[in-house]
């Protein structure tokens, strides 16, 4: 009787430490969505207050070039176009994410298909390296090496978005390396085992079954590194000149999204159209974030239902 009651108190110990231990990460999980939710709606009735406050419209907001919320254009209507910067925005992340793919894929299959033990002892050091360099360190070397040599080979200020994608580039190769990495190896070793049976050299193992099979998470990777770029701030603003006009070619001065809150919103009231505005760029970034993460997901269920089949 003794050795039942002493194991009946030791489950209902075991009982109360899992309900606890539940309980906690109920709250957690609750603090969490409480605080992802105030996010959401204080950006986004920040980001409205432009158009339901002010005034503006919509399409005008972001399909014109004009940027100078306190002066009126000839109709009485504020000039708040964001169309150059989220022009910008666009071109300096999918340009740097278009130059970092074919480096990040290549180095990849190179520290999990070729040389994997001297490969992982080699690069993943400065992979970790570079993901742990703050941004304005970035910011500065593209401003003391990368813009003298943009102006020295093509003319102009050397500011632009060809400055911007070069930094960024440098800043999103080890996300989309790293995620590449762990695609590949995510692999199973008998589908090279068979391609190999089969006859294929190792190069048609890589490109016809590897990376055929590793394309989901490919695509994931590259959205990542997007995701970052797109949302980089200090290190861009540093090298892109910060002029809020289209850009007409890669070395001409531009603004991004993110470079043009950074430089701005401190010097705003809050409650004023100015004000307002930059919040609604903030708004657009959010938008963006958003649908990256479901971009993500839905490649996400598409390889696992390919993977399924």
């Amino acid at each position: 009787m003794d050795e039942i009651q002493r194991k009946l108190q030791q489950n209902s110990k075991a009982t109360r430490e899992d309900h606890l231990g539940r309980t906690i990460c109920y709250i957690c999980i609750g603090l969490i969505i409480a605080l992802v939710t105030c996010i959401l709606y204080f950006i986004a009735s920040k980001g409205i207050a432009t158009f339901t406050k002010d005034h503006v419209n919509v399409w005008q907001f972001l399909t014109t070039s004009n940027w100078e919320p306190t002066s009126m254009d000839s109709k009485g209507r504020p000039m708040v176009g964001a169309l150059p910067m989220i022009v910008t925005s666009f071109s300096v992340t999918l340009l740097a994410a278009l130059v970092a793919t074919p480096f990040a894929i290549g180095v990849a299959i190179f520290m999990t298909e070729i040389s994997a033990k001297r490969g992982a002892k080699l690069l993943q050091p400065v992979i970790e390296l570079l993901v742990g360099i703050p941004s304005v360190v970035y910011g500065f070397i593209g401003l003391s090496l990368i813009v003298p040599f943009i102006r020295h080979i093509f003319g102009g200020t050397g500011f632009g978005i060809l400055s911007g994608t070069l930094v960024l580039f440098v800043m999103v190769l080890p996300t989309i390396t790293s995620l590449t990495v762990d695609s590949l190896k995510a692999v199973p070793m008998h589908y090279r085992q068979a391609s190999l049976a089969l006859g294929a050299t190792r190069w048609q193992t890589i490109y016809k079954v590897i990376l055929r099979s590793a394309t989901p998470g490919i695509l994931t990777a590259i959205i990542f590194g997007m995701a970052r770029a797109f949302g980089e701030a200090l290190a861009v603003q540093m090298v892109i000149g910060n002029a809020i006009l289209m850009p007409k070619n890669l070395v001409s001065p531009a603004s991004t999204l993110t470079s043009k809150l950074t430089t701005d919103i401190g010097n705003t009231v809050m409650g004023t159209l100015p004000n307002d505005a930059l919040w609604s760029l903030a708004l657009i970034l959010l938008l963006m974030s958003l649908f990256f993460n479901m971009l993500v997901r839905f490649i996400g269920k598409r390889g696992n239902i390919k993977n399924a089949s």
